[in-house]
């Protein structure tokens, strides 16, 4: 299993020239501790031992098991951390001279919340604006998934996957919605049911024009 503070070029499957790859020295949402690593056996110890913080007995029938699975769990639900854009990507980057927006909707997205490890979920409307070059359909919810299964802010996650986008395509204009709910605030905290997160990353036309910006952003918001 591979947990990892640092997001660095390389994390993101992104070239460290690329003028849309954040520093992260410079950034502050980014921490800069180094990435480590923990053996199958070493995680389920820790599980194991939570489970006797919590009050609970690791030996009854409902939980011997589940030290093993929580293990499996969480190197899957973080499998983006092993994930690079580019392999994902492959070679569905095509020449094509489409000139006006290129959009997929409604891409379900599954993510942990890295402040309380609770899972939020909802949906990306991801578009762009090729500039000689258009990207295979199915690679945009690959892009999606290689930053949500990572421990996440929705924030960042909107952040990262316009520009994953923006270094892969170096198209005219990228923007990416994402609107989500939040176990933490749902099943915990302020316990509501009913609130929804909506963010927004907009890059080159679609932070310029606002036709664009507009046109994207009402076929975003259409239920």
């Amino acid at each position: 299993m591979y947990f990892a503070n640092r997001q660095s070029g390389a994390s993101l499957g992104l070239s460290e020239n690329s003028p849309g790859l954040a520093d992260p020295a410079r950034n502050g949402n980014l921490r800069l501790e180094p990435a480590t690593r923990a053996g199958p056996g070493e995680f389920e110890g820790l599980v194991r031992r939570q489970l006797e913080l919590l009050g609970e007995n690791p030996e009854r029938e409902g939980l011997r098991n589940t030290p093993e699975r929580v293990t499996k769990s969480l190197s899957w639900l973080t499998r983006g951390y092993g994930t690079d854009v580019r392999e994902v990507v492959g070679d569905a980057v095509f020449e094509e001279s489409h000139e006006s927006m290129v959009m997929v909707r409604d891409i379900e997205l599954y993510s942990m919340c890295e402040h309380h490890m609770l899972p939020f979920f909802g949906k990306a409307h991801i578009a762009y604006i090729p500039d000689g070059k258009i990207i295979g359909l199915s690679k945009l919810p690959r892009i999606v998934d290689v930053f949500a299964h990572r421990l996440q802010v929705q924030e960042r996650l909107t952040e990262e996957i316009a520009r994953a986008i923006e270094d892969v395509l170096a198209p005219r204009g990228v923007g990416v919605v994402i609107e989500a709910v939040h176990l933490c605030m749902m099943m915990r905290g302020v316990e509501k049911q009913n609130s929804k997160t909506i963010t927004s990353a907009l890059r080159g036309e679609f932070r310029e024009c606002p036709m664009t910006r507009d046109e994207f952003l009402r076929l975003a918001n259409r239920g």
